[in-house]
């Protein structure tokens, strides 16, 4: 049977390690997630092949997201199974699409080829950032909500509105399943939602920060995505220290062949450090909603995107991140 390690100390990584010749099929999927309710964790020493991580990945989560950002392969279509971003750039923490109303509940990353040099991925508890916040920084944050915009082209225009070119009538009245307010400004359309600036985690209810703001920040080098509630801009001092408290409680997953990497994306962040030979990195991605969730807080009644077959359109200028 495959061994449980209890995480590190001031670590939170629980190892599953595979016992020689043992399948994934020997894990137990309770036993991981409720493992996942309080770390991360990195199941190793299986060397799984995409037909067995797709399988794997569906024990928990039958329905996945296809992630439209750009520079990635894609490796299994039918399971929107795709190679995470290709370049060598460090990332910053974030939840996965983490700038879109459906941010997937799981995250579930498979080394296919480990880097020589460089390239681990990175990861933070946003339960335990939340506690590490300065006392400034949590009373401009709670109560509020981050206000997310984006252009709206015509893609996205009819894919919610059954229409490339809605008239006023149609951008203030979008249908049900449609998680966007739109507003006209000149000739462009914009489309924005809100999201709690601190949220409940999926798997133990527990209050944490994570969202899109030191990725916007720290690697698109933009400001405006996300804007506090009332459209105002978030400090640059808020920002600092954030990121100054996540520093001491991120950690790095040294990629060996075969390993799976497990995230709730609701209480974990997670980036990359810098790729020496990014050739040699393939690591495969699958983000999935939570079987048996219909719906978590914040969502929109009947979210499409917790039912299969769920695709968002591409926007004509991609965002360059997850």
């Amino acid at each position: 049977m495959p061994e449980f390690s209890t995480p590190y100390p001031d670590r939170p990584l629980s190892l599953v390690q595979a016992a020689v010749g043992e399948s994934l099929d020997t894990i137990n999927a309770p036993d991981i997630l409720e493992r996942l309710r309080t770390t991360a964790v990195l199941v190793r020493g299986f060397a799984p092949d995409l037909a067995s991580f797709n399988a794997f990945a569906k024990r928990f989560c039958a329905v996945s997201v296809f992630n439209e950002s750009p520079n990635r392969l894609v490796l299994d279509g039918d399971n929107n199974i795709q190679s995470v971003n290709l370049g060598s750039e460090p990332f910053p923490l974030h939840p996965e699409l983490s700038r879109e109303p459906w941010k997937p509940d799981m995250c579930f990353f498979h080394c296919i080829d480990a880097p020589q040099s460089g390239g681990e991925t990175t990861y933070c508890d946003g339960v335990e950032l939340l506690k590490r916040l300065p006392q400034n920084v949590l009373s401009a944050l709670e109560n509020r909500a981050l206000l997310y915009i984006q252009p709206a082209g015509p893609d996205i225009l009819n894919y919610w509105l059954g229409t490339a070119q809605p008239d006023d009538v149609a951008l203030a009245n979008p249908p049900a399943h449609c998680p966007y307010r739109f507003r006209r400004f000149d000739n462009a359309v914009v489309r924005y939602f809100w999201h709690p600036a601190i949220h409940r985690t999926l798997l133990s209810n527990e209050a944490a920060f994570g969202n899109f703001l030191l990725f916007a920040r720290y690697y698109l080098h933009n400001d405006r995505i996300p804007l506090f509630d009332d459209g105002n801009r978030i400090p640059d001092w808020i920002v600092e220290a954030i990121a100054a408290a996540a520093r001491p409680i991120t950690f790095a997953v040294d990629w060996q062949p075969g390993d799976i990497l497990i995230l709730d994306n609701s209480r974990f962040m997670h980036g990359r450090n810098a790729i020496t030979e990014p050739q040699d990195r393939l690591i495969a991605s699958y983000f999935g909603y939570l079987n048996g969730v219909e719906q978590v807080a914040g969502e929109i009644p009947n979210p499409p995107w917790r039912k299969p077959h769920f695709r968002p359109p591409v926007p004509r200028q991609p965002p360059s991140a997850s």
